[in-house]
Order: structure tokens, then sequence, then C-alpha cells
């Protein structure tokens, strides 16, 4: 019976037999979200390099030298706010339930 509770990361509310995930539906919306944010963030910074003695000025395209890394950096940060995310109105806690019957 221990095992069981260790296996499951949901915490069981025993007043009304609800079981409460950490992360809900918009967690996971808002993950992918900054997700695509990262992914966009290297794409911008892709590009041709140096090659032997020919010199590449496409290196230092503004998009490859601030904007796609300042895109990459807002989708780590925001990565943490949307894995902490958590909406404070009594509908959402309703949402992330599922009835457990005993």
């Amino acid at each position: 019976m221990a095992k069981e509770e260790k296996k499951t990361q949901a915490v069981e509310n025993k007043t009304n037999g609800k079981i409460s995930y950490p992360l809900t539906k918009i967690n996971f919306i808002l993950m992918g979200i900054c997700l695509l944010l990262i992914i966009i963030g290297f794409w911008l910074m892709t590009g041709d390099a140096n090659v032997g003695e020919t010199f590449n000025k496409n290196i230092f395209e503004s998009s490859r030298v601030s904007t796609g890394p300042i895109i990459a950096f807002l989708g780590f940060v925001l990565m943490a706010f949307a894995i902490i995310y958590r909406k404070k109105d009594k509908s959402a806690q309703d949402d992330d339930t599922i009835d457990v019957k005993e």
C-alpha cells in the first residue's frame, strides 16, 4: 500500500476524496509556448561560419548576435514561470482534481 502512494505524484485530499495534480493543463500549454520560443531563438542563431580564409560578414547579423539569444533566454526564464504558475480562483482547483472512489 505504501509503495502505491510513493509511485504517484498526485496528492490525495482525504476529506473530499479528490486527487490534485501539481501541474495543470495551462502549465503544459505555457511550457509548450516557452519551448517554441527556445527553438526559435536557437534557430535565429544558426548560420554559416567562417570557412578557410574567407570572411563571412553574416556572423555579425543582429539576429544571430542579439535577437536570437534574447528570445532563447526569455524562453528559459518564462519556462520557470510556466512550471510554477497556478490559478488563484476556485474553478481552477476543480479542473485539476479527479474523484477517487473508495
